[in-house]
């Protein structure tokens, strides 16, 4: 091998250790940042739970009363609230979500409230309705967000300008999968059938602490004034999720990336240590040969 080979070998290897200590990193960055995601949403959780069983004891308590986020209204059109990332290099975390979201919402009249950056991008390109919303990176979204986000929805529905509202994210499944899926938001689930039938003493005693709760100005304002923050729940699951799934999928990205890298660097130094055992053979050789001529 050329001595000029030789030194294009050797430089492609150092410039391989440098993409590799980065994709290291980047690993390392992810497996933190899906740490933290996962305590956030499971810090939240208990919070909303209580909402939710909120909802469901007034409704179970009220069961002449409908709430109008519970009522179908005259609208065929739907309102997807697309989560995606804000960066790439996540595999195909964000090409995978866009491409069950067109299968979701093919042959339907919709519009997008898009969160995260790629979200933007895709709705631009391909010239989707898009309700404008705040450019707020995912990662940074708060509860206070989502409650202004929810409360806009709500409205959106209330006044009959969308007849189905629907969450469209990543489910975090586990750290190797993660799924795109929906969520409905309006109109709400029928809570009545959902009060928990505990049969017993435990059910009775149940029962008389949710007639002992008295609801100001009245159990079916509470209703309608807890829905916006009960939505605000989802979507923020929603994000952490999507959030977890990003993270999980950019660790897995980076660590494959990390030991393709070591491979190629196993093959390129093999090849160049050969190449140089050659090359000392080689002169070894010369040099000897030249010597046995002298001496002839």
């Amino acid at each position: 091998m050329a001595a000029a080979n030789m030194k294009s070998v050797k430089l492609r290897i150092k410039s391989i250790q440098n993409t590799m200590q980065i994709t290291k990193a980047m690993e390392l960055v992810a497996s933190s940042k899906l740490r933290r995601a996962k305590e956030k949403a499971e810090a939240s959780a208990p919070y909303f739970s209580a909402l939710r069983q909120t909802l469901i004891n007034i409704a179970a308590e009220n069961t002449d009363y409908t709430s109008v986020y519970a009522r179908k209204n005259q609208s065929h059109r739907h309102c997807y609230v697309l989560i995606a990332g804000d960066r790439g290099m996540a595999g195909g975390y964000n090409a995978n979500l866009f491409r069950a979201f067109e299968t979701e919402s093919r042959e339907k009249e919709f519009a997008v409230l898009p969160l995260g950056r790629k979200a933007r991008d895709y709705v631009a390109q391909k010239r989707l309705e898009c309700l404008e919303s705040e450019k707020m990176m995912v990662a940074s979204i708060r509860v206070s967000d989502c409650y202004a986000v929810a409360r806009r929805l709500c409205a959106l529905f209330r006044t009959g300008e969308f007849g189905h509202i629907s969450l469209f994210y990543t489910d975090f499944v586990s750290l190797m999968k993660q799924e795109p899926g929906s969520s409905s938001l309006l109109p709400l689930v029928d809570f009545k059938n959902e009060d928990c039938a505990i049969c017993g003493k435990e059910g009775e005693e149940k029962k008389r602490a949710q007639n002992l709760i008295l609801y100001e100005p009245s159990a079916e304002e509470v209703y309608d004034a807890i829905v916006p923050e009960y939505l605000a729940g989802l979507l923020y699951s929603a994000v952490a999720s999507s959030l977890a799934s990003e993270y999980a999928a950019r660790r897995t990205a980076m660590e494959a990336a990390t030991d393709n890298a070591g491979e190629m660097i196993d093959k390129l130094s093999l090849y160049y240590n050969r190449a140089r055992q050659a090359s000392i053979t080689q002169e070894i050789t010369e040099i000897v040969s030249g010597a046995e001529g002298s001496n002839g």
